[in-house]
């Protein structure tokens, strides 16, 4: 059972228009306890903090190649690979932020450490983790 989290920041460009951009600090939190995702919080200027949950395989992916269905789509920016385009669609609107890629491939890179991609938890690993989790919290009690 894995106890600690990932967490990271990046700076991000959220793109108003061609001519207009601004950059807005995006903190990123990876948790064992939910193996398969990675929760962005964007910090926007004036406004509160806007959390979103990725997967973590989207992420990846979308760093070398075009990816993503429904609310967010994830694809590389020019040739090189070293920016992200993270494409948010809402009920409010869409998003379009740019990311340099190497802080969010080191950023999963550490969440591979604790959990390898495609090692995550399933079925009744996690029952029996969740069964491991309550026994404890149960014992706490008393």
């Amino acid at each position: 059972m894995h106890s600690s989290t990932v967490q990271g920041h990046v700076v991000m460009n959220l793109v108003v228009s061609h001519e207009l951009s601004f950059r807005i600090v995006v903190d990123l939190d990876y948790d064992p306890a939910d193996p398969f995702a990675v929760r962005f919080t964007f910090h926007l200027p004036g406004d509160a903090p806007v959390t979103w949950f990725f997967a973590r395989e989207l992420l990846l992916d979308g760093i070398s190649r075009p990816t993503g269905e429904g609310d967010v789509h994830i694809h590389p920016v020019g040739e090189e690979l070293s920016e992200v385009c993270v494409v948010l669609h809402s009920p409010d609107g869409d998003a379009r932020l740019v990311a340099s890629a190497p802080p969010l491939i080191a950023f999963l890179a550490r969440t591979d450490r604790l959990v390898p991609m495609g090692e995550e938890p399933t079925g009744s690993e996690l029952d029996e983790q969740l069964a491991a989790i309550l026994a404890k919290g149960c014992e706490n009690l008393g």
